[in-house]
């Protein structure tokens, strides 16, 4: 039997719960697919969906990714990614060495470039939480897209020792990327 529910948090229903969350505790949760769950140190992050915009643009950077992905690596759009201690991240999209099909959260040591869209409610933790847990998970690129700004803007971060550098930033429209592979992202939809 579920615990008595305790608390409504922008219309997602939490279980009570004592003491720090674990990916566990997480797993056991009824499925939401409205709902974006996030752990970070102990705490659930529950955001909703992204806005049209934010979904379209990240389908098709992703689906851009994918048809210039090498052999060895494909490109996924919201899998749930378990980070160095206890934490879980779900990316906008990835690309991932092509490992298979793991069982449970996808491994951050398999991720190659994990892509944010970054949207007015995200814009802090995408910026700066998410950046820093990326780095500390070791993954090699990170992408960051801007819906805030006209036009829509991108920036390629590299791992760099313990943070990351930025590597190219969009123009006009357009991210052309020459690592982790050669593609031109178009960031406008």
């Amino acid at each position: 039997m579920a615990a008595p529910l305790e608390s409504e948090s922008a219309g997602y229903l939490l279980p009570r719960h004592e003491g720090a969350w674990t990916i566990q505790d997480v797993l056991a949760l009824p499925e939401d697919r409205t709902q974006r769950v996030e752990l970070v140190d102990g705490a659930l992050v529950v955001s909703p969906r992204g806005a049209l915009l934010h979904q379209v643009l990240a389908f098709e950077l992703g689906a851009t990714l994918k048809a210039a992905c090498p052999a060895g690596l494909r490109a996924t759009a919201e899998i749930d990614v378990e980070m160095p201690a206890g934490n879980w991240l779900i990316p906008d999209f990835t690309v991932i060495r092509d490992v298979g099909f793991p069982a449970g959260l996808f491994p951050a040591e398999h991720v190659v470039l994990a892509g944010e869209v970054v949207s007015p409610s995200s814009r802090r933790r995408d910026r700066t939480l998410k950046r820093q847990l990326y780095a500390e998970a070791r993954i090699p690129f990170y992408l960051v897209v801007d819906l805030g700004e006209e036009p829509v803007s991108a920036v390629l971060l590299e791992l760099d020792g313990d943070g990351y550098r930025e590597v190219v930033r969009s123009e006009a429209g357009k991210l052309l990327l020459d690592r982790p592979f050669p593609v031109t992202l178009e960031l406008t939809v």
